[in-house]
């Protein structure tokens, strides 16, 4: 039971002073959320957490790192996110402040924390115990808490042997290179390697074997329990948890059917991609076909001076390859589906990709740039300041052949270049271009170099 309860006109808040002197613990409860809701992030938010390329299972708490430091421009922060699970997870330490938001399960959950030093605990075990205080977060709520780096914290759903989840959380690491760092865990941070288990430190044996023989009386340990619309405790409160925890099992196994889906849409850079009036000297478009083609542009793109890392040509192009397989303008890729579904019962070839480059995705590899890509023909000059490919198809109605292109400039500046020559074999052809010669040159060839020099310059940069 609580001895007292405090009505607040804000958001519920707690502080918890340091025995040892470090930093106090700040948490405060922000809102609770639908019924059930908590259960459901979580499950949800923890499948897409599992697909993350930095994902680690550890110490109870499965983590992923979403951003990473960057030194090299003074910014030692790292943002991570973690979940902790029905069984909890064992008391441990990090080195460097933690700043973190969640959403607690539908069950709730309690926060333990003890501020007692190592120098105190080797004195005496006991010390730990002492120093022990626990804030209680109510279900399906949202909260913030912060504490110092040298504070010992254990997170566990409200009540023993729940079903439910603790919570889900993104936690800044205000300065991943805070606290005692050996100098093997510091390159790793330094080499944007480092994970929450590598900068968690666990009890000491001396306390493990203390709350073995003498395990934690949770009425014995000091409590806040912050809430929202009913005190903690009251038959209200009560009832609300019970009908949160009913839905919060059902929206759970609604939230594992759902799976890990995710999409990520953009307009693009806003780069301007300018037509050309003809296919510019030096360009391997002016081999193919020659004195007899039909349809002929050739689009450019630059960016500023140095934007990029590199000034390999073959590197940039190999990413601007790459771009028009991973960075496809959605309204193209529509496009393509439409156009696949009325020409397929005619016999031409189909293909998701926008036309001038889907041989990228030939299953022909006799000519083949950067151990990857498919093409008809590459060059690369010898200062490797121009590197070009061919590529294309025969169809029934025409033949077509685009050049991929990148040059780089004396001042760093790197031109992007796409174009395309179309030969018809009949009238059909004719037809056909003719019917998508407008959507071809003001949107379809523009947007696929846009959205791929965006793709190169990201991953270049």
């Amino acid at each position: 039971m609580f001895a007292s309860t405090k009505v607040v006109r804000t958001f519920p808040s707690a502080r918890i002073p340091s025995v040892s002197g470090g930093l106090p613990v700040e948490v405060s409860l922000i809102a609770q959320l639908g019924h059930g809701c908590g259960d459901q992030l979580f499950e949800s938010v923890m499948a897409r957490q599992q697909g993350h390329e930095s994902f680690i299972d550890e110490l109870d708490e499965p983590s992923a790192r979403l951003a990473g430091v960057d030194v090299a421009k003074g910014d030692a922060t790292s943002l991570y996110s973690f979940g902790v699970g029905a069984k909890g997870h064992p008391f441990h330490r990090h080195a460097g402040h933690r700043v973190f938001t969640a959403v607690s399960g539908s069950g709730g959950a309690q926060l333990r924390f003890s501020s007692a030093s190592p120098e105190q605990i080797e004195r005496d075990p006991h010390a730990f115990m002492k120093a022990l205080r626990y804030i209680d977060i109510p279900p399906d709520s949202l909260f913030t808490v912060r504490f110092g780096g040298d504070t010992w914290h254990q997170f566990a759903p409200l009540s023993a042997g729940s079903k439910h989840p603790a919570f889900f959380a993104l936690s800044c690491h205000t300065n991943e290179l805070g606290g005692a760092l050996t100098e093997a865990t510091r390159h790793k941070v330094l080499s944007n390697q480092a994970t929450i288990p590598l900068l968690t430190e666990l009890l000491p044996p001396s306390v493990v074997e203390l709350l073995k023989v003498a395990p934690i009386a949770a009425n014995d340990v000091p409590t806040i329990a912050l809430s929202l619309d009913a005190p903690a405790g009251s038959l209200q409160s009560k009832f609300c948890a019970a009908f949160r925890s009913m839905l919060g099992r059902l929206r759970a196994i609604f939230g594992r059917w759902r799976g890990a889906i995710g999409f990520l849409s953009d307009t693009g850079s806003g780069r301007r991609v300018e037509p050309l009036d003809k296919v510019p000297e030096g360009s391997l478009l002016r081999e193919e076909f020659p004195g007899r083609f039909h349809h002929e542009d050739t689009f450019r793109l630059a960016t500023e001076p140095n934007e990029l890392t590199t000034r390999s040509a073959s590197k940039i192009l190999a990413a601007l390859l790459e771009g028009f397989l991973e960075n496809r303008p959605a309204g193209v890729s529509r496009l393509m589906r439409l156009r696949n579904a009325l020409v397929t019962p005619l016999g031409l070839r189909t293909s998701p990709l926008g036309c001038p480059v889907s041989s990228l995705l030939c299953r022909e590899r006799t000519v083949v740039f950067a151990d990857r890509f498919p093409v008809i023909a590459q060059s690369i000059d010898p200062g490797d300041r121009r590197a070009q490919v061919i590529l294309g198809a025969d169809d029934k109605h025409l033949r077509f052949r685009s050049c991929a292109g990148v040059e780089v400039r004396p001042d760093g500046t790197v031109v992007f270049a796409l174009g395309t020559r179309v030969q018809f074999k009949n009238v059909f052809g004719r037809f056909y271009m003719a019917a998508i010669d407008a959507v071809h040159r003001g949107y379809v060839t523009p947007a696929m170099l846009r959205l791929a020099a965006d793709h190169a310059v990201r991953t270049l940069s």
